[in-house]
């Protein structure tokens, strides 16, 4: 092996590293943290791109400094998918064109956070400049996102593909997923709780869920959980209350008019599991 074709993977290793400390900095700063994956699945995946380079450290002399910096990227790779709960299952980088001025390269990546798939492909031009500074632009940039029911994200995903803030979309994946797989458990568990009271008609994963009164027939409160996400990229759950009142059950009525706005002032006071509690339990 000669020592460009040795320089290439030094130079994708500098890439990922450089990569992965601006995602670390942007998620240090994050209030909530995410879902962990588990460490077997972790280490699997670390080993499995560590069989990529072990070719090429095997046919040319034994090189420490690339040798280091190898563990400390599979370091720093476990760690940060432990952060984000963004898991990459495919991966590829072929070269596009190579001047004394650029480089460009075409990714494409699969993987999925939580319970969102999603793939990726784009083109990443490498500006060398006069002051030895590469400046690095990403273009032709398509995403793919596995479910019919993620409308607010598809919204965000039309315009990082005009921009080409990949950065914009990871953080807004991994935090939109963690509401996601939030709003399931809290389903699951009040339908596990209170299953005579509680309907799930699109199962935990839907965005909303009935409540039956079990002393007035007919008598029902929908609770609709929505997921926004905003032009920059910011997730917000948005809980409302929705009624639906029998004519014969008269002595509802006055209860169901008033829910709904109590209902979204315990959202401020007690959060969204408290919130619902109180609600099943005024039922």
């Amino acid at each position: 092996m000669d020592n460009n074709d040795l320089q290439v993977y030094e130079d994708e290793i500098q890439t990922l590293e450089e990569e992965i400390q601006i995602l670390t900095e942007e998620w240090e700063n994050r209030q909530h943290g995410s879902m962990a994956y588990s460490e077997g699945e972790i280490m699997k995946t670390i080993k499995s791109s560590k069989r990529k380079y072990q070719e090429v450290l095997e046919q040319c002399e034994f090189s420490p400094d690339l040798k280091t910096q190898l563990d400390l990227l599979e370091h720093d790779l476990s760690f940060m998918m432990k952060l984000t709960g963004i898991w990459f299952t495919q991966y590829s980088r072929k070269p596009v064109a190579k001047d004394q001025t650029k480089n460009i390269h075409k990714y494409r990546l699969s993987g999925n956070c939580q319970s969102v798939m999603f793939h990726l492909e784009f083109q990443l031009v490498e500006e060398n400049q006069s002051t030895k500074n590469v400046s690095a632009v990403v273009t032709d940039l398509s995403i793919i996102i596995e479910s019919e029911e993620l409308s607010d994200l598809k919204k965000l995903v039309c315009r990082v593909e005009e921009s080409g803030d990949l950065l914009l979309f990871f953080r807004s994946l991994s935090r939109f997923s963690e509401w996601c797989e939030h709003r399931k458990h809290t389903w699951t568990y009040f339908k596990t709780k209170y299953p005579e009271i509680v309907v799930l008609p699109e199962g935990s994963s839907g965005d909303y869920m009935i409540l039956r009164s079990t002393q007035l027939p007919g008598f029902e409160l929908m609770v609709v959980w929505k997921i926004n996400v905003d032009k920059e990229g910011k997730v917000t759950p948005v809980l409302d209350l929705l009624n639906k009142i029998p004519k014969s059950v008269k002595e509802a009525d006055k209860f169901a008019s008033e829910a709904p706005f109590y209902f979204r002032n315990l959202l401020h006071v007690l959060g969204i599991q408290a919130s619902i509690e109180t609600l099943i339990q005024s039922l």
